[in-house]
């Protein structure tokens, strides 16, 4: 089943084409993933998947429903969702705190009115579900602040998942993050592969190479090429826009 269906999608900021008739598609338990230089345009094009930026031109199917002017909200109660390249967290609350709150706001009400919602016990269940999924159980009580980079991130992730959404939008989980950490998200988002449809962007080639079921280089806006790992480490032109020397790509 496909998920998403990009057609044509275009985005100007004046004479600057970020987007330009970008075709893109994402099956249901696939991983994409974006690559391509600084300025390409892969983060303006997460933000017209989410909805945060209205396309100029072009398309975006979600189960065969045409959302190119679905608002943030509506995209997210269908089933898509995304991170952000900086983590956007409650740094005074717990992490169980954190993920029950993400659960809450996506719900659109407050449970039960004279019980706080930091004990209503679907709530505590969803997240500590989602805190399991990203291996980060064992740091429910301890408060954001004081959590490693790495465990941040994870928590923003759990933070998305426990929305149950059907499409992943990741905009550079691994930003910032040391290699110990960068191998403990691979493992991570390999084990979530297959359950989620999901939209990487990343820079961390290793990582790319290690879980894209398709990849798609995107460079001043146009998409310059899309296959399999091999077939984008094998593509001339892709070396010569991105990547580098075939000793670069290992």
């Amino acid at each position: 089943m496909t998920l998403l269906v990009v057609s044509g999608l275009v985005k100007r900021f004046g004479g600057l084409a970020a987007t330009d008739g970008v075709d893109l598609g994402v099956r249901d338990g696939e991983l994409h993933a974006v690559i391509g230089p600084n300025g390409a345009g892969k983060t303006t094009l997460i933000n017209q998947l989410s909805g945060e930026l209205s396309p100029d031109a072009g398309t975006i199917e979600f189960e065969g429903r045409d959302i190119t002017l679905l608002p943030i909200h509506a995209r997210a109660l269908a089933g898509i969702s995304r991170s952000y390249q900086i983590t956007s967290i409650f740094p005074e609350f717990t992490a169980q705190q954190n993920v029950m709150l993400a659960a809450q706001a996506h719900a659109g009400h407050s449970f039960r009115f004279w019980q706080p919602a930091s004990r209503e016990p679907l709530l505590m269940a969803s997240a500590r579900t989602a805190l399991e999924q990203v291996g980060l159980v064992h740091r429910s009580a301890t408060p954001a602040e004081v959590l490693a980079h790495g465990e941040r991130r994870q928590l923003e992730l759990a933070m998305t998942l426990v929305t149950r959404p059907k499409l992943l939008l990741l905009d550079e989980p691994m930003a910032g993050m040391g290699r110990h950490e960068s191998q403990a998200m691979i493992a991570l988002l390999s084990r979530l592969k297959g359950s989620y449809g999901i939209v990487l962007v990343e820079h961390d080639m290793d990582a790319v190479f290690a879980l894209a079921d398709r990849i798609s280089v995107l460079v001043y806006g146009r998409v310059i090429a899309s296959g399999d790992a091999q077939t984008i480490r094998g593509n001339p032109t892709v070396r010569e826009a991105y990547l580098g020397d075939e000793a670069v790509l290992g």
